[in-house]
């Protein structure tokens, strides 16, 4: 992807960031109505001077049509959610293949029974839900057929997933209907004994990150700050799950990268990538780092059925192309174990490059 079509893109990116209707730290963001009412979509402030550096992933929602039962496909949809958060995803893209149209499959359906759900949409159902706080869930999705077996899948336990007990500087939390006593702000669900109130007025049903403070009292109804989503890993170096985002194609997956600037630097997976060992692969300084990964047919056949980027090569595409379980004893690697085998081949790359930024 050529830089000059990235700095193309960048408008592009902007317009699409505010389709979502949860506006974190950004009160001035106009609000639209979503039925979903998904995770604030947020980006870092353009105002701000220094950025936190991401990593995103991007799978095809083709790898659930592949699954043999509503179940299987759950559990494909779990390992990929475990797997972003115990490498402490940033981002995860979900792309079609041959869709022209870039709105979330998820929005379109109002039959919460609907059966025939497309493999994109039904992982991004999934991937929002265990992202989301138990606490929450009741009040951000209603019932739905493709939901009807996640409660076999095991929790992420991520670090925002706090039990009711626990106090946190941060918690996330979802905006109700009630007025707030002596102070014109917003009644928030936050999953603790009581409800806190935020000192901006928003429509319920909104998920919100809020700063809690130091001052644990409950009872003294102060009202408490709406930040961005980015703040809790910025401030307090604390990863705060990931966001969930849907791409019509792969080309669309780097044009409409939510990201001042978009991503700088891309990496495709493939058995017919390059083979350099972990310990030895240089990455550059990044801000916002992608990795890709194909389906059953590799990240070839998604750009082949792209006319975006119809006569351009893999190699032309990905900064760099590489193959990160080489000698392997199956003819095949699923999707989801070349997630777990590439982010863990990544690990040691990413820190030097992120030890370096720090410098």
């Amino acid at each position: 992807m050529g830089k000059k079509k990235r700095a193309e893109a960048e408008a592009e990116n902007h317009q699409a960031a505010n389709k979502f209707d949860l506006v974190n730290g950004d009160p001035q963001r106009k609000i639209k109505k979503n039925k979903n009412k998904e995770r604030n979509e947020t980006v870092k402030d353009e105002n701000e001077t220094k950025e936190t550096p991401t990593v995103s992933i991007a799978v095809p929602g083709s790898i659930i049509n592949n699954a043999q039962s509503l179940e299987l496909a759950t559990r494909l949809a779990g390992q990929i959610a475990r797997a972003a958060t115990i490498f402490r995803i940033d981002e995860l893209v979900v792309f079609d293949c041959n869709i022209s149209e870039n709105e979330d499959p998820t929005l379109k359906s109002s039959n919460n029974s609907d059966e025939n759900e497309s493999g994109a949409a039904f992982l991004i159902r999934i991937l929002r839900y265990l992202e989301t706080p138990q606490y929450l869930r009741k009040a951000l999705f209603p019932k739905h057929n493709s939901l009807r077996f996640v409660g076999l899948l095991p929790p992420l336990d991520a670090p925002h997933h706090l039990r009711k007990h626990e106090w946190a500087t941060f918690r996330e939390g979802v905006t109700l209907n009630g007025k707030a006593p002596n102070f014109v702000g917003t009644l928030v669900d936050v999953g603790l004994s009581k409800n806190v109130v935020i000192d901006q007025v928003l429509e319920p049903g909104i998920r919100v990150t809020v700063a809690m403070g130091t001052n644990r009292n409950l009872d003294a109804d102060l009202p408490r700050q709406v930040v961005s989503l980015s703040k809790p890993r910025e401030e307090a170096g604390m990863y705060w799950g990931y966001r969930v985002r849907y791409a019509s194609n792969i080309s669309s997956v780097f044009n409409n990268c939510p990201y001042k600037g978009g991503y700088d630097h891309l990496i495709g997976t493939s058995e017919h990538g390059e083979i350099i060992n972990s310990s030895e692969l240089f990455l550059p300084n990044f801000r916002h780092l992608l990795i890709a990964f194909g389906g059953l047919a590799g990240l070839e056949e998604s750009i082949e059925e792209d006319s975006n980027l119809k006569g351009k090569k893999v190699r032309e595409v990905f900064d760099s192309y590489l193959n990160t379980c080489p000698h392997q004893g199956s003819r095949t690697i699923r999707t989801e174990e070349a997630i777990f085998i590439s982010l863990q081949y990544f690990q040691e790359p990413i820190n030097r490059a992120l030890q370096r930024i720090q410098c």
